[in-house]
């Protein structure tokens, strides 16, 4: 029986409300059993299973009066189809755990549900399974399943002497953040930015096969990730702020605030751009750009100096 428009998630229940969820997404030959039985079943060709988890926190990690349901539900997938392209691979099959207060319009749920099928979608990823329960807050936990077909690149390869490139829209979403926090909506590409990133999918693999040497996605701030690159690898990292033109947006954004549209590039989280390591600048591929290098050492600097100040977000 069809739900009505208005209904709240405590008049639908929950088994009404995964009915509902599960016309949503759909199916691909890779998929054996999908949702409605106690566990997905999916088969896998060659390669290597490439795994990772990510959680979503009303009042944390989004606002509903920041963010529509359906910028939310992308924003859930591209968090996690990114992880997998950090990895050098491409996703395949997802899990939503949704827990939401009983009082959630259903239109709500549907529309995040659209919104992460949608942004699945453009990866030729499906949803295989979930889990709804209540809670006082909306919350949003996604496992995502990949696959590989070479060796997955990790955080721990770089070597003295490779070069660092990023590829991808960096500090775009910590604009849009800024320009929200202040009560403001313009300028709009910032704010659309934050709401729904727009990874560069594909480019892990692309980076995997032209010899990258270590590979992450920029989720909490670019220097935070070199600085999990350069922990993981044993070396010092390099980041010249020369390499970066800063795009007009976020010069108008730091004049408004009074801030430096460089920490936006510098610390910005949530673009979910890549940041990666490669032997040389001969084997960077083209749309990456070279921002830095690596040296015998430990640690981040910029410019060659130490940096002071926060590197990116960070949850406790």
């Amino acid at each position: 029986m069809a739900l009505s428009p208005d209904a709240t998630l405590g008049e639908a229940g929950e088994f009404g409300l995964i009915a509902e969820l599960v016309e949503i997404f759909e199916s691909d030959e890779h998929v054996l059993v999908g949702p409605g039985d106690d566990a997905a079943v999916l088969r896998i060709k060659h390669g290597h299973v490439v795994v990772s988890t990510d959680l979503m926190v009303e009042g944390r990690h989004f606002r509903r009066d920041w963010a529509s349901a359906d910028d939310v539900g992308h924003r859930a997938a591209a968090q996690n189809l990114s992880d997998v392209n950090a990895m050098g691979g491409t996703a395949r099959h997802l899990t939503i755990g949704l827990a939401a207060p009983a009082d959630l319009p259903v239109a709500w749920a549907l529309d995040f549900a659209r919104g992460f099928a949608e942004e699945c979608a453009s990866v030729g990823a499906t949803v295989v399974g979930g889990d709804v329960t209540r809670a006082d807050q909306v919350m949003i936990a996604v496992t995502v399943l990949g696959q590989c077909t070479q060796a997955p690149v990790l955080r721990s390869g770089a070597q003295p002497g490779d070069v660092l490139a990023l590829t991808g829209r960096q500090g775009w979403a910590a604009g849009g953040l800024a320009v929200l926090g202040r009560g403001f909506r313009s300028p709009r590409v910032l704010v659309e930015a934050y709401r729904r990133p727009e990874p560069p999918y594909g480019a892990g693999q692309e980076a995997a096969q032209a010899g990258a040497t270590a590979l992450i996605d920029v989720s909490d701030g670019l220097l935070s990730e070199a600085g999990h690159l350069a922990e993981a690898s044993g070396v010092a990292i390099d980041v010249r702020t020369e390499a970066f033109e800063v795009p007009e947006p976020l010069l108008a954004v730091g004049a408004a605030l009074g801030a430096d549209p460089m920490q936006f590039i510098l610390t910005g989280g949530d673009d979910h751009a890549l940041l990666a390591t490669f032997p040389d600048t001969a084997s960077v591929p083209s749309g990456w750009h070279v921002v830095g290098e690596v040296a015998e050492g430990e640690g981040v600097t910029v410019d060659g100096s130490p940096y002071d100040g926060p590197t990116g977000w960070t949850h406790f």
